[in-house]
Parts: C-alpha cells; sequence; structure tokens
C-alpha cells in the first residue's frame, strides 16, 4: 500500500536575500519500498512505446526518495496533462481579518499561472482556477493558535486548520469536482515573505484530511507576498504558485540550503523570486510536456550527434539524455531568451546531472557551469548570478572524466538550433 508522501518548505530565496537558511525537512511516514503502480491520476507519460530506444533514459523512480525525479512519476499525484480543475479558497482569520477583497488576492496569481502553464506546456496543459467562493473564509481559531511556522508538518496544526477550513467551506464547494486546491492565505497572516517563506505544499498525500469523499492529497498554501521593493512585483510576485503547484505534479525542490547553488535560475523549482524562467526539458518530459520523439538516448558506446532546437518553441528535437546508471544521467538542452525564460542572459546549451535516488531540497539536480567564477552575466534581482551564464556556445566541451563522458557544442543556425556530440565509453 502506498504510504503518504509530504513536503515541508523552507527558505528558498536567493543568498543574497536570506544568507545560509538550513532546509527544514521531515516525513509524515516511511516511504514505501515498493514502486506505486502508475495510475490515471500520475504525472507525465507512464511509459515509452517500444522500439524508441527510450528506456535507458528513462532513469527509475527511486524507493525511499522524496519526490524522486525518476520516471514514471509515482501515483498520487495530480494530471499534468490535459485539463486542470484548480480550486482556490481565500482564507483570513479573526487575528489577521484580511484588508482587500478576496478577488484581489486571487488577482495576484491569475490568469498569470494559467498563462505560465501553458506556455511551459506548450498548450499541453490547460490549467483552469476556479473561485466559487468569492469572499474571504474566515477560520474559526486566530492564525496563531494554529501553530503554523517554516517547516511545520501536516500535523497537528495543518490538520487542524484544512479540517476548520473544510467545515466552513463544505457547504459552499463540492471538493470532489477538484484535481488541486490552492489555499491563498490572506498576506497579514504570519511574517513576511522576506522573513520567513511560509508557503508550501503537500503533495501525493492519500492520508490528508478528506472532504466530500476525497483525501486532500495536493493542496498548496500561499502567504504573505514575494515582494522585495525591486519593482518586479506586479509582473513577477504570482510565480510562487506555479512552484507550489510544480510539487502537486511531483517534482522536488532544486533548491539546496545554500540558496540557488546547483541549479541557479534555469527551472523555478530552483528559484521562484524574481524575473520569470521555466522548467527544465527532463521536467517537461516527465510531465509529458515534451513527446518521445523529442528526446534523444545517448546510451551506446561510442559517439553521437544531436540536433537540438531551443526548449522555448513548439515542436521539433529538445532533449538529449546521457545516462550513467539506471538512477541518474546528463541532460542537455537549448536555452534561448523567449517564452518564459525572460531572464537568460547567455542563450547556450545547457547541461546538468539529474540524479533520481537523491531527495526533494538535497540538489537532485546539478547544472553544469560552462564559466565557472565568472560572476555571471545578470544582475537582476532575486537570480542566481553565478550559474546565469552557465550554458555552453560553439567550440566548447563539458567532460566528465570520472565517467569517460564528452559532450561537445559544434555549432548553430541563424534559428538557435545547436548540433552536439556525445561520446561515452
Amino acid at each position: 500500500m502506498q504510504q503518504p508522501r509530504h513536503r515541508i518548505r523552507g527558505s528558498r530565496r536567493p543568498l543574497t536575500l536570506a544568507g545560509a537558511t538550513a532546509l527544514a525537512l521531515a516525513t509524515m511516514a516511511t516511504a514505501s519500498s515498493t514502486l506505486p503502480p502508475a495510475s490515471s491520476a500520475s504525472a507525465g507519460p507512464v511509459a515509452a512505446p517500444r522500439g524508441t530506444g527510450l528506456a535507458p533514459c528513462r532513469i527509475a523512480t527511486a524507493m525511499g526518495v522524496q519526490m524522486s525525479e525518476g520516471i514514471p512519476t509515482a501515483a498520487g499525484y495530480t494530471h499534468s496533462t490535459g485539463e486542470v480543475r484548480a480550486l482556490n479558497l481565500m482564507i483570513d482569520f479573526p487575528d489577521a481579518e484580511a484588508a482587500g477583497p478576496a478577488g484581489d488576492r486571487l488577482a495576484e496569481f491569475f490568469p498569470q499561472t494559467s498563462d505560465w502553464f501553458h506556455t511551459s506546456s506548450y498548450g499541453r496543459l490547460t490549467y483552469v482556477p476556479e473561485a466559487p467562493v468569492k469572499d474571504w473564509l474566515r477560520m474559526p481559531r486566530p492564525f496563531s493558535e494554529y501553530g503554523i511556522e517554516r517547516g511545520s508538518p501536516y500535523e497537528p496544526g495543518y490538520r487542524k486548520l484544512v479540517r476548520d477550513l473544510v467545515a466552513v467551506a463544505d457547504p459552499k464547494v463540492d471538493f470532489s469536482s477538484y484535481d488541486l486546491v490552492n489555499v491563498l492565505v490572506t498576506p497579514n497572516a504570519g511574517p513576511s515573505a522576506l522573513d520567513t517563506v511560509l508557503s508550501v505544499t503537500f503533495s501525493g498525500n492519500d492520508k490528508a484530511p478528506s472532504a466530500d469523499g476525497v483525501p486532500l492529497a495536493n493542496t498548496s498554501f500561499v502567504y504573505s507576498r514575494q515582494d522585495d521593493g525591486s519593482g518586479s512585483y506586479a509582473e513577477t510576485g504570482y510565480r510562487v504558485l506555479p512552484h507550489e503547484n510544480g510539487h502537486v505534479f511531483g517534482l522536488p525542490d532544486l533548491y539546496t540550503m545554500e540558496g540557488g547553488g546547483a541549479v541557479g535560475h534555469w527551472d523555478i523549482m530552483s528559484e521562484d523570486w524574481g524575473a520569470n524562467n521555466d522548467l527544465l526539458g527532463w521536467h517537461k518530459w516527465k510531465l509529458g510536456w515534451l513527446t518521445n520523439d523529442q528526446v534523444s538516448c545517448a546510451s551506446a558506446t561510442g559517439t553521437s550527434e544531436h540536433t537540438l532546437e531551443p526548449l522555448a518553441t513548439r515542436g521539433g528535437p529538445k532533449l538529449a539524455f546521457v545516462p550513467l546508471t539506471d538512477r541518474s544521467g546528463y541532460a542537455v538542452e537549448v536555452r534561448t531568451a523567449a517564452g518564459n525564460d525572460e531572464a537568460v542572459c547567455r542563450p547556450g546549451v545547457l547541461i546538468y546531472k539529474v540524479s533520481s535516488d537523491v531527495d526533494t531540497g538535497q540538489g537532485p539536480v546539478s547544472v553544469a557551469d560552462s564559466t565557472e567564477d565568472s560572476g555571471g552575466c545578470t544582475r537582476q534581482p532575486n537570480v542566481h548570478a553565478e550559474l546565469s551564464d552557465a550554458a555552453f556556445g560553439p567550440g566548447d566541451t563539458f567532460t566528465d572524466r570520472s565517467n569517460g563522458v564528452r559532450i561537445s557544442v559544434l555549432g548553430k543556425d541563424a534559428k538557435d538550433t545547436y548540433r552536439i556530440r556525445i561520446t561515452r565509453p
């Protein structure tokens, strides 16, 4: 039987804002020791058709790992293609009464979040936000009574909050009609996001409190506002929600206690403050937004050449993968300043290692930096500068001597289509 899974958020601000903040991670129950069966509710593709040659590159989900990067995504998360109905509930408290209309809080996140998912998924995910209750839902207890802090587990405070929320909302809401739940908390409840990021998602958790016969298994809570005073909040402040919703689709946190030092601004699961950014190609394949014919697998010994088009554009080859073990490998893709990737200041070939046996928040993805210790090419607020120029250009080569892997960028054309050569033993 699948055990409940959950995730706990710590601070995810870059070091320039937060300093070296320890990431709080906890488990509510021991993870299952067997791979949960795929189901219609799982995120992403379940299996590659025979004959595609992709099997060695679909590194497996690792048991005992929270939110493994393996393929397929374990059952229990929200499906990530087709139409997804998101229930949005705006709540306040007797000791933190909302200062403005609930509709204003909703407008901080929509339609921007729906548009972000439409762009990132190439239209393969239709995110439908619904708010059947137009007013604030007042919780029966003061916010302080729930004992919610950074890293709070899904018990006992959150269970108390969810039960109270269900009791207040259930007469007006059919919870069974939705695929995920967003709880948009009045911004004056709890500390500022500049001090402590409380926003959290509990996902894939079939032991969560139930309403209308279904567990609230994939639920995101958003607090405060990610406004650092730089003037970018109106355009980018919504991005905490697509980050949190990434977890209901089974994606892990890519930031670590060092901030964005492993992945930087190349994925919203790493940094969701400041300028817009997209998801890695590996995540798009994992979610079913890249099709199998857009992925090439460099599993054979010797040398192979691959053509890759920019990740932001629809169609065409997008991802090459070099498996190292059945739990790890290198992903190769092209990133340009387009689509959701407006912050890209050095377009080129991004190379990163994916490990399915590393927990969320512990570095399951690590980007290779083509220009180490350069200081980066951006000064945009809340963008990890050092990795901003990590992409490789024509004539550059990435080498992993311990595994005998070489990835060379041979050239590119006027449409930013790159040719790469992969050599492996």
